[in-house]
């Protein structure tokens, strides 16, 4: 093909790349940004629709790259441009203008995405590849072994700390949970030297996981429900199996469980709901797992197996519950939170009678208000109360809004 004609396919290409990185604003940027190595060949960015991983790239190459198309090209994977060219096409075009670093979004919505990567990658190794993809991708087991090669990435929504950041601009630097548990009076005091952090939280609760939301609740929670739907109708049918004919029954365990979350779980009375069988059942419970829309515990990771039934099951963030539920109970809204946050980085356990979570094997956790005891945990050793409406540690008592601190 001759460079002019070239130039022509691509001219679409570079248009569309320089109106978008343009748009993007640059004023506040996650830590994410710092923690993945986009110098490696090939990186891979992994999250659930509606948390940021569009945002992120353009942010990275408006940053090092600028506006105009040239050594960085930026496409959507569902361009029109795909109707009638392949991801060699372009890598080969790209690679005849002297391009060096490309950036693919949403690659789940191109078929052969892995097999044209790896060869992307064999014939111009010298070129460095960004793709972004539903947390439901499976680079593992996708039709080319990529595993071997790429530098992964999981992005989650916003912290609480990062909410601060976000929408109230108050920085604070990430705590681990090792000094939350030994040092929560220093890091409290931190806090609420900044803000009145309770207020705050309460906030974050109802509308604060999602970097999309510009203070009309309304709108924000219809933007949920839209996320949810294209999760399930979308996402769950291209990439976990799932009959087009069933989705409706996926929105109906969704919404049965949002209105009985924590759920300890019945698979039997489950499957009898929504009248299917109890295999598919637990595999659309762990396809809903995978596409972080729910949380499924155990009361030992260890002994996790495929098929096996988790012992509880929450939502997988309290925005969700608000969006979606008939009714908000706040201690579950609690716990959701909770385990939403721990999960990010740590090994979140059932803990049955001995507490509600096990965390990381070693830590018992009970989650409540300000009243909650240490009854159920009195002679549980290692064990703390994370309690929602405090903002100063009492003894192994823990305000509940520094698990948001964590990421």
């Amino acid at each position: 093909m001759a460079l002019k004609e070239i130039l022509e396919s691509m001219d679409t290409l570079f248009k569309k790349h320089r109106m978008l990185i343009s748009q993007v604003s640059t004023e506040i940027i996650r830590d994410a940004m710092n923690t993945i190595k986009w110098d490696k060949h090939l990186v891979a960015i992994r999250g659930s629709r509606g948390v940021g991983k569009t945002t992120l790239m353009r942010q990275y190459i408006k940053k090092n790259y600028g506006v105009q198309a040239g050594e960085a090209l930026y496409c959507l994977l569902d361009s029109m441009y795909f109707t009638n060219h392949s991801l060699l096409d372009l890598a080969e075009n790209f690679h005849l203008m002297g391009g060096k670093h490309l950036f693919l979004d949403e690659v789940h919505k191109y078929p052969t995405w892995s097999k044209e990567i790896k060869e992307i990658i064999d014939l111009y190794p010298n070129m460095k590849i960004v793709f972004s993809g539903s947390s439901l991708l499976q680079i593992l087991n996708a039709d080319a072994d990529l595993s071997r090669r790429v530098s992964s990435n999981d992005i989650a929504g916003l912290s609480f700390r990062e909410f601060l950041r976000f929408y109230h601009k108050i920085d604070l630097p990430v705590f681990s949970w090792n000094d939350i548990l030994s040092d929560a009076d220093t890091i409290s005091d931190t806090i609420c030297k900044k803000c009145h952090p309770q207020p705050l939280f309460n906030a974050y609760l109802k509308a604060g996981y999602y970097p999309f939301f510009d203070g009309d609740v309304d709108d924000y929670y219809n933007r949920i429900e839209n996320v949810v739907n294209f999760i399930i109708e979308q996402e769950m049918t291209e990439l976990c199996g799932v009959e087009p004919s069933n989705t409706r029954k996926l929105k109906a365990m969704l919404m049965f469980l949002c209105n009985n979350v924590p759920y300890e779980v019945n698979i039997a009375k489950l499957a009898s709901y929504l009248e299917l069988n109890k295999a598919t059942v637990l595999s659309y419970l762990s396809s809903m797992d995978k596409a972080e829309l729910l949380n499924l515990l155990y009361s030992s990771v260890v002994s996790v197996t495929k098929m096996q039934k988790p012992d509880k099951i929450y939502i997988q963030n309290p925005n969700i519950l608000y969006a979606l539920c008939t009714r908000e109970n706040i201690g579950t809204v609690r716990e959701c939170f909770f385990v939403n946050q721990l999960s990010r980085n740590h090994t979140v356990e059932y803990g049955k009678s001995r507490g509600d979570f096990l965390i990381d094997g070693n830590v018992t956790v009970e989650v409540g208000g300000k009243d909650k005891s240490f009854d159920q945990i009195a002679d549980v050793p290692n064990s703390y109360v994370f309690a929602d409406e405090i903002e100063f540690p009492v003894g192994k008592k823990i305000p509940l809004y520094l698990a948001g601190c964590l990421y």
